[in-house]
């Protein structure tokens, strides 16, 4: 943090460069529209509370997705126990069995193969569905590591097994490939 920015001039930076990543979060962490506008002003109200101690010890980009992770992390349990409903989560080998026990539609709209998308990862595990996201922001896996405590073979190797869920589930070619 610049020392001459305040807590305030820092915020409006970063929602500024990151607004609509923290938008793609919360979309990818919930589903139900109302939720997901809580669980956005949740993450933006923690951002502006924690540049108050940003230091630099970090990049201002990986501080934003540690904090905006950690939100979402939070909201998810927080559903899951209101809902009682924590089996809704699956883990990579639960996603990879059933990708051969269902034929997804091929859709013929991006929006819909989207929409399809952010459903699988917003039923992913935290951890796996924080790697995916970062992943789709173009992070690379040494940044992805540095944000979730993964070591960087860790990272490659939960993208390379996500990415052969989404295979099956989205088919090449066409319309309807994403």
């Amino acid at each position: 943090m610049d020392r001459t920015e305040t807590q305030d001039e820092l915020y409006q930076r970063a929602a500024l460069e990151y607004g609509a990543v923290l938008a793609r979060m919360a979309y990818a962490y919930e589903a139900d529209p109302d939720l997901r506008r809580d669980l956005s002003q949740e993450m933006h109200l923690a951002l502006w509370r924690s540049l108050g101690k940003f230091n630099g010890r970090c990049s201002l980009r990986t501080w934003i997705y540690r904090v905006a992770h950690n939100v979402a992390t939070s909201h998810v349990i927080r559903q899951a126990r209101s809902r009682r409903t924590t089996s809704a989560f699956l883990t990579l080998e639960e996603a990879e069995s059933q990708t051969g026990h269902r034929d997804v539609e091929v859709s013929t709209d991006r929006n819909q193969a989207l929409e399809r998308l952010f459903a699988l990862i917003q039923r992913l595990d935290p951890l796996d569905r924080q790697v995916m996201m970062a992943y789709l922001e173009d992070l690379d896996a040494e940044s992805i590591g540095e944000i979730t405590g993964l070591s960087t073979e860790n990272v490659w190797s939960k993208i390379h097994r996500i990415k052969n869920v989404l295979i099956h589930r989205f088919p090449r070619g066409g319309r309807n490939a994403l």
